[in-house]
């Protein structure tokens, strides 16, 4: 099937498999490896993308679905060379280890960030609850996204 998709602000067209699942539409047809494929079963969380400023597991949607749509991977986090708030509060909290599950939790974060700028802990567990992180014990990920939140330039 032949379809259209905006990824991180460009458009791409291709001729894909009906049953192609958006994690390797990304990293497969457009070299995007930042979304890791981790479980293939929605357990990990470590492929959340954007699907319409929309976090999804891109392991349990088709390509075909986002035919059409916008879809923001972590990638699209930096502008201008610059990183997004979130991915310099991760590098400065130490919010990663092995980095696995970073690109999912920074685009899980950014999204509560951009819906509730000022989150409590509380919220912050809430939110990244559905992501798996076998090294850190999500303390150093849950104070990069409170760090985050403090930055006067979150956009």
């Amino acid at each position: 099937m032949k379809i259209t998709v905006t990824v991180n602000g460009a458009d791409y067209t291709r001729d894909v498999e009906p049953r192609m699942l958006l994690i390797h539409f990304l990293r497969d047809e457009l070299g995007l490896t930042g979304s890791h494929w981790g479980c293939d079963t929605s357990n990990c969380g470590s492929c959340v993308a954007w699907l319409d400023e929309t976090p999804v597991k891109s392991c349990t949607v088709l390509a075909v679905m986002a035919s059409g749509r916008r879809v923001m991977t972590v990638e699209g986090l930096a502008v201008g060379g610059r990183l997004d708030p979130v991915q310099e509060a991760f590098a400065e909290c130490h919010g990663l280890q092995c980095g696995f599950c970073t690109p999912g939790m920074m685009m899980t974060a950014r999204w509560l960030l951009d819906n509730n700028p000022e989150p409590s802990e509380a919220e912050v567990r809430e939110a990244i609850a559905g992501q798996v992180c076998r090294c850190t014990g999500y303390e150093n990920i849950v104070q990069s996204v409170l760090k985050a939140s403090s930055r006067t330039d979150l956009r």
